[in-house]
């Protein structure tokens, strides 16, 4: 019977199951999504399948990890400081409320909160775009102070998403202004647009700006801004049936140049 033991994992939002030996080292691993076994030692090729085996269904292949890819490559070479995939949706504000706690006699919610719960709405529904190919990188920091809510990257090309807190409130839409329930008036079309033109500049490659007011009851836009689309929650899942924008191998280069904090210092 085969000593070698099966112990599964996440990596980038897939499942893997890897075949460890009692001192813990992998021999081999299999991804459910393209139903390979990658094998570290031919060797051992009859004991991994073998341990496998309840998780087997279907046809499998079989063989050596592929070669990887220079967009692999370049990803796996990042110190791990400077690798932005892990970015949670609202990173920057998560670590600001953790640096400095709303005060408990506030008679309002702290606004940073209601932002960071926009943000966490906008990128997990960004996110489950990645099983159709598409990626999605988080709170990415820009020299001045400015920030990259979400930059959505896919076979029908590249997004900068902005969210906009707007619960249970109407969102008035006056290019470039934006005013949301009683609040005054801000020019927050502008600012994505000056987002996207500075991921453009960084990535060499265009990037249009998406604005998405969360849990907005009524969004009154008597004229399409300029180069924006305004999109609600539920409709982000419609910019996953765009594509013939990108090819796979171009979507993996922008995502491992974009994940590089580096890229964004030159903006």
């Amino acid at each position: 019977m085969s000593a070698l033991r099966v112990v599964p994992a996440f990596r980038h939002g897939q499942e893997r199951l890897y075949v460890c030996r009692a001192d813990g080292r992998n021999v081999a691993w299999f991804d459910r999504d393209t139903a390979r076994v990658n094998l570290l030692s031919t060797d051992e090729e009859a004991d991994v399948l073998d341990a496998l085996a309840p998780f087997l269904t279907g046809n499998v292949t079989v063989g050596p990890p592929p070669v990887p890819t220079p967009a692999e490559l370049a990803r796996l070479a990042l110190h791990p400081d400077d690798d932005l995939a892990p970015n949670r949706p609202g990173e920057a504000l998560r670590v600001s409320l953790e640096r400095e706690p709303p005060s408990a006699r506030r008679l309002r919610s702290d606004p940073r909160s209601r932002a960071l719960a926009a943000e966490s709405a906008v990128g997990e529904a960004l996110d489950r775009l990645d099983g159709a190919g598409w990626h999605t990188l988080h709170s990415i920091g820009l020299p001045g102070g400015a920030r990259i809510h979400h930059l959505l990257i896919g076979p029908g090309g590249l997004f900068c998403v902005r969210a906009v807190p707007a619960r249970r409130q109407r969102v008035r839409v006056a290019d470039p202004m934006v005013a949301v329930g009683r609040d005054r008036p801000a020019p927050l079309l502008r600012e994505l647009r000056a987002d996207a033109a500075r991921a453009s500049f960084a990535l060499t490659a265009e990037v249009r700006p998406v604005l998405v007011p969360v849990g907005a009851v009524l969004v009154d836009a008597p004229e399409p801004p300029r180069e924006v689309r305004v999109l609600a929650e539920p409709e982000l899942s419609a910019l996953a049936r765009a594509g013939g924008v990108l090819k796979p191998a171009d979507v993996e280069a922008l995502h491992a140049l974009a994940r590089d904090r580096h890229t964004w210092h030159r903006v």
